[in-house]
């Protein structure tokens, strides 16, 4: 995923020299990074609300490095020609009930024709469009990217190559075991999302959320221009249960969210990719967003887990005297926050002290979920 695959590219380009290898389970990119809704955000705090919240005195800071690692990606996609479809044009969060208007007033304010002017939808009351903090990707080719570089730089990667354990060998070593053998090595970071850690300290910090998504067929220029849409923002709602869509590289829409499912017992299962249910769902406020484009048909449907954590953004963890580093907890905003997340445990498994490290959301430990079958009805009372 995003988080091993920066912090091999990262790693060698820190240290040419370093033998780095990439253990993955199954494929590349099969989980999350791959199939997310490509929305690249900047902000590292799941949002300014959240953000401000529980760590206000750094606020400021946590803004202003996380516009600078969507800076550098952005660098680095030129620098090594990373074709993944990148677009850095902003996203407007929509106004759909009177109520949510009053948030969205100040920089970037659209009002109700101004809004209706950039994206057409009888639905839109308002609008924020915050311009430069969130770019448009394709989560899969920039995974295909990813890899062909960290492979250029040296990284040895090993696909089907599930670590079952990971034990201390010594106060130098620590041995990951796969089904095909084993390996020994100076330092071990650990991106295993929204599967269980290997360090059993964490194994209740997150919980699988699945999010569902729909991609409809290109649409015509008569179609294009019925709902305007030129200048190809990401759009989200500020609901509890947000829908977010973008318009593609080949004028398709993406339309995800709203239903946001913990399935009880808290397992990942390729049966949960799809939900019948809820692509009805999707399809129908799909509709009611864009009623012009009645008839309009979807070419696919797919689902997938989210890590969520009790803090609703990544959290960072370490072992083995800090020779083993661990973050997980993106909570859907990963697909920019894992840069960063790479740069944070590059720098805390070599000792490093510098300005991410010391940084209070880097440090601070987040609180656990429950064990089952508590977690279930913790989870349905947080959404």
């Amino acid at each position: 995923g995003f988080v091993g695959l920066w912090i091999a590219l990262l790693a060698k380009e820190r240290n040419p020299e370093l033998d780095v290898m990439l253990l993955e389970a199954r494929q590349l990119g099969w989980a999350a990074s791959g199939r997310n809704g490509g929305f690249c955000e900047a902000s590292l705090t799941h949002g300014e609300k959240n953000g401000r919240r529980r760590w206000p005195e750094e606020f400021d800071t946590l803004e202003a490095m996380g516009l600078t690692n969507l800076d550098e990606m952005e660098e680095t996609l030129k620098r090594y020609g990373i074709e993944c479809d990148f677009e850095r044009t902003g996203e407007i969060v929509v106004a759909v009930e009177p109520h949510q208007d009053a948030d969205l007033q100040g920089d970037g304010y659209l009002s109700q024709e101004q809004m209706r002017a950039e994206v057409n939808s009888p639905t839109f009351l308002s609008g924020n469009w915050d311009r430069h903090g969130t770019a448009m990707l394709n989560p899969a080719k920039l995974v295909v990217g990813l890899a062909r570089v960290a492979s250029e730089l040296g990284v040895r990667i090993h696909e089907e190559s599930s670590v079952e354990t990971l034990r201390k060998l010594s106060a130098e070593s620590s041995r990951l075991v796969t089904p095909g053998g084993s390996v020994d090595a100076a330092r071990v970071i650990l991106a295993t999302n929204v599967f269980p850690s290997l360090l059993k300290r964490y194994r209740l910090h997150t919980l699988p959320v699945y999010d569902y998504a729909l991609m409809t067929e290109p649409l015509t220029a008569e179609q294009l221009a019925a709902i305007g849409w030129q200048n190809r923002q990401g759009l989200a709602d500020p609901a509890n249960q947000f829908h977010y869509y973008r318009i593609t590289r080949d004028n398709r829409i993406l339309f995800g969210g709203y239903d946001a499912l913990y399935y009880r017992g808290g397992q990942v299962k390729d049966e949960y990719d799809a939900r019948q249910a809820s692509f009805e769902r999707l399809a129908s406020h799909f509709f009611t967003t864009f009623p012009q484009l009645a008839g309009l048909k979807f070419t696919h449907q797919w689902g997938g887990a989210i890590d969520t954590s009790t803090r609703f953004c990544a959290f960072f963890g370490h072992a083995h005297g800090g020779r083993v580093a661990y973050a997980a907890g993106f909570t859907g905003l990963g697909v920019g926050a894992s840069r960063f997340a790479a740069n944070v445990l590059l720098d805390k498994v070599h000792g490093l002290d510098t300005k991410r490290t010391r940084l209070r959301m880097v440090r601070q430990w987040t609180l656990p979920f429950p064990p089952e079958p508590i977690a279930y009805p913790v989870v349905r009372l947080m959404q």
